[in-house]
This record gives structure tokens, C-alpha cells and sequence, in this order.
């Protein structure tokens, strides 16, 4: 006798740093991002849709190694030996976008986008290696009044998310100025390698604060968990001189102007970036903006494609963090001018500045401020008799039909059942006729969620029948009435 062969069944599980999703946290976001698509489509900005997979090589930002293209990205290699990544973000697939149609594209091009973006990192609490963005780009457009719209246009989408206009700001730097700061303090920006590390350490100072951004343009940092950062190595008196531009903000804007304008010296990059950010200040505050925006030097934002004014909206009320500690919930949405993205294609500078909405972080402030979105009522029709099951169809249609959600049970199951797998959806109602009530010429609409807070507050039958009952029984014909009145009479409890 031959032995069983035995069936291989793989085990239900999700790759690290991804995640399954459902039910309200969906609903809330696609109304979220409607909101915002909105917002920007009121500002003339057109919907555009790329490729989850671009060409390796015209993403930029990662190129291919000897072996395989995968520092960062998921990649794969094509039939024709070409290697192949998912997107990273939506900026770097809108500069392929803008060059490959560049004759035949409109100029100024404007385009919003929402898309899943995947990055190949290592994934830990609230970090995820698939995520969506929800960016709004001008390519075209050079100067600082294109900046200052798509400042606003972001203070318009979070207000339209949900937010309250006391509960965030947008922070508004350059990086043309940041760069008159180096020339100042005599260090080349044009010296890729050590540039950026002072700014990686200037990008740190709103989480370490003054004296771990001295570490790190000094010597170096060790962290909580024992690891060391290797510092930019300046010089003692150059790190006091990054550390009091970055914390020359102040409340009045012309203020903080005039005290970056100190720092950064007769840099004629960083007077261009400084005429710049005058002139944004300027036009926010006569379109009545100002409350919303502070123009603040801590501000660096770490992609290294800016190569203008960089902005940051970031959430000012305190939440808690997994530890329950009290912290400030930070940004949910960021962008800047970046002149150099499309060059890399045409050899020629096309200028361009974007917004991008982080939607899972925006929507976990939403939530935390009781503004997740609940999913209309169900009303689930019972499938008492499996003849009957076209009436059935036609009391859930004449629901749907007055804009409420209905659905027949089809799951073959008895009565009670069918009343566990009401309660498991969430259903608000059920619709119940048997052969009792069919012969009647009636039907019964049982509140699932008021029977059961009745079940539990309610002593003795005489209070029962004195109070609202939990289900009423009613002609054929008010079908749709009593259920309407049974969702109604439930809002209001």
C-alpha cells in the first residue's frame, strides 16, 4: 500500500512591514483623501496616475548595484535584463511623467496624485514598508509666488481633512539660505558628502534638540540603544553657529528674517533664498494666511533633491506614544521646491515645487481627535425561507433604493445564526419575515443595538413595555418606513 502523500498548505501569514486593513480605518480614509483631492482640484490641479513599477535608474535616488538593485527598493529584473523598482515616493515617477511628455504637456503642469508607495526598510512600530501619499506638484513654475500657493494649497487640505486650524502650523525654511549658512561658516555645499551630514544633523534638531545636533556636527552621537552616529566634525565655533541659526525662529516674521539674514552673511545664494522667503511671508500674509504659517529655520526636511524654500505642516496638540508618554504628534505633510528632478532627463533645469499629504499619519490624528468616520447603518434582511428568497432581494432593494444599505443573508444558516452574523457586521437592524408574517401580509424590523442596550438596562417586562420597544411589526407595504424610523429613533439614543 502506497504511503499518503502528503498536502503541502502554506501558512496564513503577511511579509514584515505590511499589514492588512478594513472597515472604518478604509472608509475614514477614502473620505479623508476626497476631501483633499478637492482641495487641490479647486486650486486647477489635474488627477495623474503612474506606474507602481518605474526603471530603476530613472528613479535617481537609488541606482543599481553589481548584483541586484534592492538598497531601499523592491526590485525586479525584466525580460529585456532591465531592472525594475516599486516607487519610492510620486515625485521622482512625475519627473519620468514630465519628461517623457515634455512637448506635449501643458507648461506650468499641475497634478495631484494618490498612490501606495513601498520602501525596501526595516520595518518597526508605526513604520510600514507600504504606505500611501497623497502629493499635489507645479513643474514649470519658477519663483516665489508658485512656493506660496502650494504652501497654502497644503494649510487648505489639512484644515479640509479634518484639522482644526488651532492645532497645526506650517513651518517655512529654505535651503538656499541653509546653504549661505555653510558658505559662511566655510564649508562648500557643493561638497555633497559633508554637506549632508550637517544636515542630516539639522534635520534632527526638533527630536534631539540643541545639545544632540551638537553631538552630531561634532564628534558624533551614541543613542539610547548604544549605537553611534559618526558627526560632521566641525569646529566649535562653527557648530554655534548652525545651532544659533536654527534656533532663530521666533513668533514675528520679519524678526526671524532679520536674524537669518545675520547668520548667513553677503552669500549671494543665501540672499536670493532670503528675497525669496521675504517675498512668500509677504504674499501669505496679505491672502490672510499668516496665523497659520511660521517662517522657522529648524526646518531642513531630508530628501537632497530641495533646492528651494522647504515647508513642514505639523500637528501642535500632544498625544501619546506607545509608551505613554506625552509627546507632540509632529508632521503630517511637507514639500519644497526642487529644480533639479526633470534635469536629470532633458539636461536642462525645469523648475518645480509639490506638496505631499502623509495620509496614515494624518489619519491617526484624525482618530485621536474623534474624528474617524463611522460607516452608514446595515440593515440585514433574514433568509428565513429558501423559497422566498427573491422577496428577500426585493425588501434589501427597496431599502438601498431610499439610500439606507441593506443586504440578504446568504449564508444558508438558521435563524439564530443569521442573528450572530447581523450582530458580528455591526448590522443596526434586522429585517425578519417568516412564514408567520408573510402570511400576514407583514414584516418585523428588530433594532439589534437598542435591543441589546434595552436587554441590559431594562428590570422587569412592565418597564419593557412601557419603554421604546426593541422591534416593531408592520405591513408589507411600510417596509421602508419602519426601517427609516428605526434608524432614525437610533441616532438619537
Amino acid at each position: 500500500m502506497s504511503k499518503k502523500q502528503k498536502v503541502f498548505r502554506p501558512k496564513a501569514r503577511k511579509p514584515k512591514g505590511f499589514r492588512d486593513r478594513a472597515g472604518r480605518e478604509l472608509l475614514s480614509e477614502t473620505r479623508m483623501l476626497a476631501r483633499i483631492c478637492e482641495v487641490y482640484a479647486a486650486y486647477g490641479f489635474t488627477p495623474l496616475e503612474t506606474p507602481a513599477f518605474e526603471y530603476t535608474d530613472a528613479l535617481g535616488k537609488f541606482l543599481p548595484d553589481t548584483d541586484r538593485p534592492n538598497q531601499g527598493v523592491f526590485s525586479i529584473e525584466d525580460d529585456d535584463k532591465q531592472w525594475m523598482s516599486l516607487r519610492y515616493d510620486l515625485t521622482a515617477p512625475l519627473a519620468r511623467h514630465v519628461a517623457e511628455y515634455y512637448d506635449q504637456s501643458p507648461k506650468p503642469f499641475r497634478r495631484y496624485q494618490v498612490g501606495t508607495v513601498w520602501r525596501n526598510e526595516k520595518p518597526g512600530p508605526g513604520r510600514f514598508r507600504e504606505f500611501t501619499q497623497c502629493d499635489a506638484d507645479t513643474v514649470g513654475a519658477s519663483g516665489p509666488h508658485a512656493d506660496a500657493e502650494a504652501i497654502m494649497m497644503l494649510t487648505d487640505a489639512v484644515l479640509a481633512a479634518g484639522i482644526d486650524a488651532k492645532d497645526f502650523v506650517v513651518r517655512v525654511s529654505s535651503r538656499q539660505i541653509m546653504s549661505g549658512l555653510l558658505r559662511h561658516i566655510g564649508i562648500d555645499p557643493d561638497d555633497a558628502e559633508r554637506a549632508a551630514g550637517v544636515l542630516r544633523a539639522m534635520d534632527k534638531y526638533d527630536r534631539l534638540g540643541a545639545e544632540g545636533v551638537a553631538l552630531l556636527l561634532g564628534p558624533g552621537r551614541k543613542d539610547a540603544s548604544g549605537d553611534f552616529t559618526e558627526g560632521a566634525q566641525l569646529a566649535g565655533d562653527q557648530i554655534e553657529a548652525v545651532l544659533a541659526f536654527m534656533a532663530c525662529g521666533q513668533v514675528d516674521t520679519q524678526a526671524t528674517l532679520k536674524a537669518m539674514a545675520s547668520l548667513i552673511g553677503d552669500d549671494e545664494t543665501g540672499r536670493e533664498g532670503l528675497a525669496d522667503l521675504t517675498s512668500i511671508a509677504d504674499t501669505l500674509a496679505a491672502l490672510g494666511y499668516a496665523p497659520h504659517v511660521r517662517i522657522d529655520p529648524s526646518v531642513v526636511r531630508g530628501l537632497d533633491y530641495y533646492t528651494g524654500p522647504v515647508f513642514e505642516a505639523e500637528l501642535t496638540f500632544p498625544v501619546k506614544n506607545d509608551k505613554g508618554e506625552v509627546v507632540q504628534f509632529g508632521s503630517v505633510g511637507s514639500g519644497g521646491r526642487y529644480d533639479g528632478l526633470v534635469e536629470r532627463f532633458k539636461g536642462v533645469r525645469v523648475p518645480a515645487v509639490g506638496c505631499s499629504i502623509g495620509v496614515s499619519r494624518l489619519l491617526a490624528a484624525l482618530t485621536d481627535r474623534g474624528g474617524e468616520e463611522d460607516e452608514a447603518p446595515l440593515v440585514v434582511v433574514l433568509a428565513l425561507e429558501p423559497t422566498q428568497m427573491i422577496d428577500y432581494h426585493l425588501m434589501a432593494r427597496e431599502i438601498r433604493a431610499q439610500g439606507m444599505r441593506a443586504e440578504v443573508y446568504l449564508g444558508g444558516s438558521g435563524m439564530r445564526a443569521q442573528l450572530k452574523y447581523a450582530d458580528k457586521r455591526g448590522a443596526a437592524a434586522v429585517v425578519i419575515q417568516g412564514d408567520d408574517e408573510r402570511s400576514a401580509g407583514q414584516v418585523t424590523v428588530k433594532d439589534l443595538i437598542l435591543g441589546a442596550k434595552l436587554s441590559e438596562e431594562i428590570e422587569s417586562n412592565a418597564e419593557w413595555r412601557a419603554g421604546q420597544p426593541a422591534q416593531v411589526t408592520v405591513p408589507r407595504t411600510d417596509l421602508v418606513t419602519a426601517v427609516r424610523g428605526t434608524l432614525a429613533f437610533r441616532s438619537l439614543v
